[in-house]
């Protein structure tokens, strides 16, 4: 596979004027608009509509990943405010630092940092007829965040905790802060782990509804994990994409996803969102690494893998066997690993073979990662998209790619 290296981040560059970019979702999820591109027709939609343009036999695979409410506000005595905001769970599993009762260490980012003199910085708020004091302690700087040790009186779980003391991180493209309605609206309709600080927006679309027509038309669904990080907000600003550094996030993968999987592939694989293709992606390149060295100890895909590894035309099925023999060998249900893989022009989809996804930013990874699918039709689309009147970004408007 030829490296993307060399490849400039200029020509992924489209004008988006602030008033496209929806601030606001819209009444109901699934009347957004729907662009579609397949087989190189371009055609005009609703997103209810939606099961209606998936293939026959489509397995459509979704991120449940949750939405935290990462921003944490700390009130100094002098009236000075100081924002952590929760990235990471540092050196522990994504599960079981939400489930820690009495204290938690996090990567975190730190909005007045010069202001923070103090050793610790406490906040009292309720949760139901208990008070509670959360205190946060700054620990050592890790790049340009900081790693923050918390704890909390009450015996409540994290989980809790960040629930009822925290504000939850919208994109910062929306210039607004959150409101009441953002807890549910930024949150797809099937999250259930929690560990994202953004959401899979691709997923926002999706309805009760929908999923009933879905199951009408015999397509299957089946749900994995990939925690959103603040990275994905990260622009390339660097003149060729092969100097940007992609931000590491975490995977969950349960045995009967790798199974289920296994069975479907022949068919279509169409991705929600592109969370959903980093993973899936990412764990056939994790199954390559297994076929050099059946001892590794952990998944860990790095950025340009891809076009430094020899797939030796691994096939996506036996790639996955790898994966699962590997999983069964060191007895385990589920598999949590990292993932930093950069999907560009030049990159051959393995497993996927469709995607719906949002409009995103120009100059973004992502964008890179739909090229790489449709080529440069995704000029012709946005185009399209610019000239009649989608939304875009995160409570925009989606898309159906197949190409």
């Amino acid at each position: 596979m030829n490296s993307p290296k060399g490849i400039e981040i200029s020509e992924f560059d489209y004008p988006l004027p602030n008033e496209r970019i929806a601030k606001f979702p819209l009444e109901k999820r699934d009347q957004s608009k729907l662009l579609i591109c397949q087989g190189g027709e371009l055609s005009e939609s609703r997103f209810f509509h939606i099961p209606e343009h998936l293939p026959q036999d489509t397995l459509l695979v979704m991120n449940n990943t949750k939405v935290i409410h990462a921003r944490l506000f700390f009130k100094k005595p002098t009236g000075s405010m100081i924002e952590v905001f929760c990235l990471e769970p540092w050196q522990m599993p994504v599960a079981q630092a939400f489930e820690e009762r009495e204290h938690c260490t996090w990567m975190c980012f730190i909005g007045n940092n010069k202001k923070w003199k103090e050793a610790a910085l406490d906040r009292t708020f309720a949760i139901g007829d208990t008070q509670v004091t959360l205190s946060a302690n700054r620990k050592e700087a890790v790049g340009n965040a900081w790693i923050v040790e918390f704890s909390w009186t009450g015996g409540f779980s994290f989980a809790e905790i960040i629930e009822h003391a925290g504000v939850i991180p919208l994109p910062p493209y929306l210039h607004r802060e959150a409101e009441d309605s953002d807890n549910d609206r930024y949150q797809t309709v099937y999250a259930e782990h929690q560990g994202s600080v953004a959401a899979p927006t691709a997923g926002l679309h999706f309805t009760p509804e929908v999923f009933e027509q879905l199951e009408q038309k015999g397509i299957e669904t089946e749900f994995i994990t990939l925690h959103v990080g603040a990275g994905t907000f990260k622009p390339v600003n660097t003149v060729t994409i092969g100097e940007h550094e992609m931000h590491v996030e975490k995977v969950e993968i349960s045995l009967s996803n790798v199974e289920r999987l296994i069975q479907h592939f022949g068919k279509p694989v169409i991705s929600v969102g592109t969370t959903t293709v980093r993973t899936l992606e990412s764990l056939y390149w994790f199954g390559v690494k297994l076929s050099q060295n059946p001892d590794l100890d952990r998944m860990n895909v790095l950025q340009w893998d891809p076009y430094e590894l020899e797939s030796l035309n691994i096939s996506a099925a036996d790639s996955y066997r790898n994966v699962l023999q590997w999983m069964k060998d060191n007895q385990m249900t589920h598999l949590e690993g990292d993932t930093q893989l950069m999907i560009a022009p030049g990159y051959r989809y393995h497993v996927v073979s469709g995607i719906i996804t949002n409009f995103h930013q120009p100059k973004s990874t992502l964008l890179l990662l739909v090229s790489a699918l449709i080529g440069d039709r995704w000029k012709e689309c946005y185009q399209y998209a610019l000239d009649h009147d989608f939304r875009f970004l995160s409570y925009g408007d989606s898309c159906l790619f197949i190409p």
